[in-house]
């Protein structure tokens, strides 16, 4: 039995700078661990230039309580929508999902700037979840980074 690709959408308006937004997830990873240390342990870069495609890191973060590990390579960048993809392709995420892909994007419309987060996955069996709890810890990191830039 063939489970199909799943996805889940969140959406959240920031406001501090869209741009700024996407450069620090695109190329100060290691920044976040120190702006979210709670949900966000470590970033390490392990292949590749920070922020290309093709660029490998793992990334330690506490998920339900628990610290868990993700490897990711970034797939597809687009600089004029503010467009990052990732597809996990090592740690904990994959004992439960056949595939995992992460994309950010912003819209920036003046002062509002829209983040939009989306999951791509397929569940190793209908028992699996879905990533809800993980896609709050993606918003709650959001915020965070928002919270220290307006400061």
């Amino acid at each position: 039995m063939s489970l199909e690709v799943r996805k889940l959408v969140s959406e959240i308006n920031i406001k501090c700078d869209g741009d700024v937004f996407h450069e620090m997830i695109r190329y100060e990873p290691h920044h976040i661990s120190r702006i979210c240390s709670d949900k966000i342990q470590n970033v390490d870069i392990h292949e590749g230039e920070v922020g290309t495609i093709g660029s490998i890191k793992s990334w330690k973060l506490i998920h339900d309580g628990k610290e868990i590990m993700a490897k990711e390579v970034i797939e597809e960048i687009d600089d004029e929508k503010k467009l990052i993809k990732k597809k996990v392709i090592e740690g904990d995420l994959l004992e439960y999902y056949k595939s995992f892909y992460v994309t950010m994007h912003v819209e920036t419309k003046g002062e509002n700037n829209l983040v939009t987060w989306i999951m791509e996955y397929e569940k190793k069996n209908a028992n699996v979840p879905d990533p809800h709890t993980l896609m709050e810890l993606c918003i709650n990191v959001t915020k965070d980074i928002e919270t220290h830039h307006l400061k």
